[in-house]
């Protein structure tokens, strides 16, 4: 009982420091491209890992090279880059339905790639939380959800994650969460630096709103990338893959929250799409009865 309560924590957690992180990725946009701004948080998250490098370097062996860079690009860079693309076109209203595919496809390359058996409990949590999900963003969008080809930007990156999910949990579980993290974020934070220092950077960075820009990046690297991924690493150890995916079915509840302390009401609608987001939730961490 303690370690689930412990795991819903981490999954609330997680949701607040990633839910707030799109606040975040809006202020760096401000100055940077965005491409600068996606290099700048994975190269800003390497620098914070670089002390855990050398042990870290001590715990892997070559069976887990593969699997290490499969969460470097899959789960890390390449939809670090195609989530800030999306969000200089797309409402987040819209984006925050797009995430919630993520426990979708984790269960389903689960099934047919990893070999995982979740339970029908487990699936039909996956379908609920979805539901919530969409209902509750939809209902919170102000205005029409508007569709274009950046959609594709962001339902490639979900697919990334489960994969880099998947491979996780099924790879990657003998390590600890902080050295695979630090293993990952080497790979892909030296090309970010190369990157960053042949652009004009550093012009931007040397006025005001570039301090203040960057500032806002490093926070968005430092707690929203190489800390949350360290923690999420960890919740795929002792949970499943499809639970800890499921943490993008609370990130609009935590947009939610975000609009209260702004000024906005929550109504009956809200109230619902909470209960079915947590009963989905629930669902997917809850164990098939042993016979």
């Amino acid at each position: 009982m303690k370690k689930s309560i412990k795991n819903y924590l981490t999954l609330l957690f997680l949701a607040t420091v990633w839910g707030s992180s799109f606040i975040l990725m809006k202020k760096g946009l401000l100055v940077f491209s965005d491409v600068q701004v996606a290099a700048l948080r994975l190269f800003i998250a390497f620098l914070s890992l670089v002390p855990f490098l050398f042990q870290a370097f001590k715990k892997v062996s070559k069976k887990h090279i593969f699997p290490i860079f499969v969460m470097a690009f899959f789960g890390n860079g390449i939809p670090a880059f195609l989530f800030t693309k999306a969000q200089t076109e797309l409402d987040s209203s819209l984006v925050g339905i797009l995430n919630s595919l993520v426990p979708l496809f984790t269960l389903l390359l689960g099934i047919y790639f990893f070999k995982s058996r979740p339970s029908k409990t487990n699936i039909s949590g996956v379908l609920l939380g979805l539901c919530g999900a969409v209902f509750l963003t939809l209902f919170s969008a102000g205005r029409g959800v508007e569709i274009n080809n950046y959609v594709l930007l962001v339902v490639l990156a979900t697919v990334m994650y489960a994969i880099s999910i998947n491979v996780i949990k099924k790879y990657l579980q003998g390590i600890d969460a902080l050295s695979v993290t630090a293993l990952a974020f080497s790979i892909i934070g030296p090309l970010s630096a190369f990157y960053i220092f042949n652009t004009d950077f550093l012009i931007l960075a040397q006025t005001d709103q570039g301090v203040e820009a960057l500032l806002y990046i490093a926070l968005l690297a430092i707690v929203g990338t190489s800390s949350a991924v360290v923690i999420f690493n960890k919740l795929i150890s002792r949970s499943s893959a499809i639970f800890a995916s499921s943490v993008t079915y609370l990130i609009p509840i935590i947009a939610i929250l975000w609009g209260v302390f702004d000024g906005e009401n929550i109504t009956m609608h809200h109230i619902l799409a909470v209960v079915i987001i947590l009963s989905g939730v629930y669902l997917v961490n809850k164990k098939s009865p042993i016979k």
